[in-house]
């Protein structure tokens, strides 16, 4: 989190207002990055998973995947977001005291 405010700080050269505006950037940049590398992860583990499980469950269990995928996908879009706002609170100045 604090590579965030660093990297900003050598592009913003001084102005605050470029500052606050490459934290929010570089932050949901980096929040889209992530969601998209594990929500990959996680819907290849369910994929695979689904595959094992496919002959053991019954044929009513094969609909219900979605919910799965949707319910899992939500849960990290919310996490991830939480990580942001906190990744941009940590990093965002009110001052020109510290840039």
């Amino acid at each position: 989190m604090e590579r965030i405010g660093l990297a900003a700080s050598k592009m913003a050269q001084g102005n605050l207002l470029k500052y606050n505006l490459f934290v929010v950037g570089i932050s949901c940049l980096f929040a889209i990055f992530l969601f998209v590398i594990s929500g990959f992860s996680v819907l290849a583990a369910l994929f695979l998973i689904s595959l094992i499980l496919r002959s053991l469950l019954p044929p009513e269990f094969s609909s219900n995947w979605v919910q799965v995928v949707k319910m899992s996908l939500i849960s990290l879009a919310v996490v991830i977001g939480i990580l942001n706002v906190l990744a941009i609170i940590k990093n965002i100045k009110l001052g020109k005291r510290g840039l």
